[in-house]
């Protein structure tokens, strides 16, 4: 595996193995690899011959008071774990590489990017928009892969694509759960053993409104309901939102009459976690 840190010879390294032929597999991470993560990986591996892992903790995506100075890092157990799953380029650049002095240009989803953890985290997804718009630039990848975990973000990203004309499918791969229901996530590190507990209310109560919908429940407002009262049966935990949304607009449902996504941000102490379900065919 080749790793790195300089943007100019990322991209010549992966314009080579375009120009060989390869189909090209990118995914991008900030590192603080996880099960979720390699998923990710296994998928790219599965599709593509050239694998790419961006390691990058995007301080645009950060607003004020966020976690950005304490973001778990290990490179080089990362660097590891990659190297086992058969990644060929890790690019693991420098905030300087990034973003060089002087650097003055955004993406911003004027709506979209509002919406869930964009309302609740201003600024956030035109960090994320930035930030793989420019990745998608340095690697030309013929395939994206993201988890289902980050929701508002995999709707933002598609968006992102259609609007820009990127030639890249976006390729969203199933939620990681421990085996108490818990999404794998790099802040579950965050938690006190008391809240890691307490953070099992998320699925618990994912699963209360998919268990509603089931027995007929089509109404967006009562599904929020049944949400927001099973999550509010946790003392440690503080909602940030609930939503049943549409999972291209996130825009709330009045009625269900297709797919539909379930979605919940709360914090934890200082730790804010976010999960989500798909209703619907």
């Amino acid at each position: 595996m080749m790793v790195l840190s300089s943007t100019a010879r990322a991209q010549a390294r992966a314009l080579e193995a375009r120009s060989a032929g390869a189909a090209i597999g990118l995914v991008p991470t900030m590192g603080a690899l996880h099960e979720g993560h390699l998923s990710l990986v296994r998928a790219a591996r599965r599709d593509t011959q050239f694998v790419v892992v961006s390691l990058f903790v995007n301080p645009t995506q950060f607003g004020p008071g966020e976690d950005l100075d304490r973001y778990p890092h290990d490179l080089e157990q990362d660097r590891r774990k990659l190297e086992a799953e058969g990644v060929d380029l890790l690019y693991a650049p420098p905030v300087e590489e990034v973003y060089p002095s002087g650097y003055q240009t955004y993406v911003e989803l004027e709506e979209l990017g509002r919406r869930l953890d964009g309302a609740s985290r201003p600024g956030h997804f035109r960090g994320v928009a930035t930030v793989v718009a420019k990745l998608f630039n340095i690697v030309q990848p013929h395939r994206a892969y993201f988890g289902q975990k980050d929701a508002a973000q995999v709707a933002v990203i598609r968006r992102l694509v259609t609007d820009l004309n990127f030639p890249v499918e976006i390729v969203v791969c199933p939620i990681v759960r421990e085996a108490d229901g818990v999404a794998m996530s790099s802040r579950n590190a965050y938690l006190s053993a008391d809240q890691r507990r307490a953070a099992t209310v998320l699925y618990r109560s994912l699963e209360a409104t998919r268990s509603r919908y089931s027995s007929g429940e089509r109404s967006g407002p009562a599904l929020v309901e049944v949400l927001r009262q099973s999550l509010a049966s946790e003392p440690l935990a503080r909602i940030d939102y609930c939503a049943v949304v549409t999972p291209d607009t996130l825009l709330p449902l009045t009625m269900i009459r297709s797919r539909a996504l379930v979605a919940v941000a709360a914090w934890f102490g200082q730790t804010r976690l976010i999960d989500n379900t798909l209703l619907g065919d």
